[in-house]
């Protein structure tokens, strides 16, 4: 039998991390809640904000300080098992968020940590996610690729063997990959949609899309900037209620744009009403 044509590439050795993730992240049992979140206000926040000042804010880090914040109301969301059978909760909330960068005129997502999120500023968040985009080495992420190939180039049951013994000690997993979770799959296209991603935290966000759809607003339906969360928990830890508060607590931090009410040229809330 002839072959039809094609080509044959090697398997990109970085994609093995994503392989690792998917045997890791399908042992977890996991409750997942799909939500919309009215971010109308904060994006015209942002786009007056730009149009005053002409700099553009990031809406990740925006994003990623209200979880923060969500997050230190409710510790236990970011909670983890020891091998000991003991509960580890800690007092910082480091945001494991997924940056896109370029190097070498390609662009690649880069796995960076905003360490203790709750405790700075969405100016600070801000800045570090740019200084990583800027450039990417400046990142612990990027200083370690050498030791991250080197890693992937052992076999496939030593790294799951390196990975369930980190996944049992808590400070380590908090040093490596962060306390929670944050995946932007937004960022790389317009229209609205969840994204389900492969959650590997005790909390995991995942970014979809943003949509605008009709919504009743004291009482007229009016065009909204809605987007779509998808919130996922490791039942071993978390169970519905807690979800479901801090399902309701993120999205109020969203929706009443937290942290964006000092930036030049945004306004009120009411006063956007009443114009």
């Amino acid at each position: 039998m002839s072959r039809s044509p094609s080509h044959v590439f090697p398997f990109p050795r970085s994609r093995q991390v994503v392989v690792d993730a998917a045997r890791f992240a399908r042992h977890r049992p996991t409750i997942r809640g799909l939500i919309e979140v009215d971010v109308t206000s904060a994006r015209e926040r942002l786009r007056q904000h730009h149009a005053a000042t002409g700099e553009t804010r990031s809406f990740t880090a925006f994003i990623a300080s209200c979880l923060a914040h969500a997050v230190d109301a409710d510790r236990s969301l970011h909670a983890y098992r020891d091998g000991r059978g003991r509960i580890v909760v800690f007092d910082d909330v480091d945001v494991g968020v997924i940056v896109e960068v370029t190097a070498q005129g390609r662009s690649f997502p880069l796995a960076h940590i905003l360490r203790a999120a709750n405790r700075r500023s969405l100016r600070e968040l801000h800045d570090e996610l740019r200084a990583v985009q800027a450039h990417p080495g400046a990142s612990p992420s990027g200083r370690q690729a050498r030791l991250a190939d080197l890693f992937l180039r052992l076999p496939g049951p030593v790294r799951r063997a390196v990975y369930s013994w980190v996944s049992r000690h808590p400070h380590v997993w908090k040093a490596r990959f962060g306390t929670v979770g944050l995946t932007c799959l937004g960022m790389f296209g317009p229209g609205g949609g969840w994204g389900l991603a492969l959650p590997v935290h005790t909390l995991s966000v995942t970014v979809g899309g943003i949509g605008e759809k009709p919504a009743v607003v004291d009482g007229r339906i009016v065009p909204r900037e809605l987007l779509s969360l998808t919130l996922d928990f490791d039942h071993d830890l978390v169970d519905g209620a807690p979800a479901a508060r801090f399902a309701r607590d993120l999205r109020e931090r969203l929706e009443r744009a937290e942290g964006l009410e000092n930036l030049a040229g945004a306004t009120t809330r009411s006063e956007m009403e009443a114009v």
